[in-house]
Formats: C-alpha cells, structure tokens, sequence
C-alpha cells in the first residue's frame, strides 16, 4: 500500500495562472479597449526594464536558494525543507514577487490598463488558490518554525 505524501496540494501552477490572467487582459483589451498612450512614452520603457532587473534578482535569487537546498519549486511535492533566509527574509513569496514584476514588466511593454486593472484579481487568486493552502501545508509540516516565520517576514513585501 502507497503512503500518500502530503503537500500544498496545488494542481495549476503559479506560472499558469499569471499567464491566464495577462491572456485575459489581452482579449478584454481587444473587446474594450482604453486609452494606452501613457505606456509608448519612455518612462513607462524604463518602468518596464527596472521591474524586470527587480524580477531576476527575485527570482534567481529565491530559486538558487531552492536549488542549493535540494528542495522542490512543484506544489504537489512535499518540501524537505523550510526557507527562512536570504530573499526568504524580505518576503514570504519572493518568486510569485518575482512573476508579479514580470507581469507588470510586461505590462508597461505591451501597454495595456487591462493588465494593471486585472493585478488585484490576480493577487486575489495566488492567495486563494495557491498562498493559503501553502501555509496550511507549511504549517502542517513545519509547525512552530513555520509560525514564527510567518510572524517575522511578510507575505508580500
């Protein structure tokens, strides 16, 4: 008899989910479209590389950590250990902070108000769907250790 393993029990991926949302903000854009003349100026270029250099330091950072500690990105495995420092001492989520400034990097490249009016649904759904059955597993898992870390160091920023 197979031993279930337990885990955060996450069947769509993060990235996916990022992705379904900016391809609705694509077809909303299509069907209602609103002014975008604010993102063909340079600030909005610079705004957009500044939150790409932001997204790369996040993400290769929180995913080297990841790496060096042989632990699992997949959230349908169990983890074999916590994160508490480095980018895990500034946010709780750094790589979901990570996909978030490429979004909004994206965002000020394509030029779309749909994407910045969707960002709010899409935090909405990652703490839903993904950030609270997280920490009910990293609670589970974890306990006391995860509890004062979730204390310590916000969820976001």
């Amino acid at each position: 008899m197979k031993i279930k393993q337990d885990s955060p029990g996450v069947y769509i991926p993060p990235p996916v989910l990022y992705a379904l949302i900016f391809i609705a903000a694509v077809f909303l854009r299509k069907k209602f479209n609103i002014d975008d003349a604010v993102f063909h100026t340079k600030p909005a270029r610079l705004t957009g590389v500044l939150f790409f250099i932001t997204a790369f330091f996040f993400l290769a950072t929180s995913l080297s950590t990841f790496f060096k500690t042989r632990n699992t990105v997949v959230l349908i495995k169990s983890a074999t250990s916590l994160q508490t420092s480095g980018i895990y001492g500034i946010s709780r989520n750094p790589m979901y902070m990570g996909l978030l400034f490429i979004y909004l990097g994206l965002t000020c490249f394509i030029g779309s108000w749909w994407h910045l009016i969707l960002v709010p649904l899409l935090v909405f759904i990652l703490q839903a769907y993904v950030i609270k059955r997280e920490e009910k597993y990293l609670t589970r898992a974890f306990g006391e250790q995860f509890l004062a870390y979730k204390k310590r160091v916000r969820r976001w920023l």
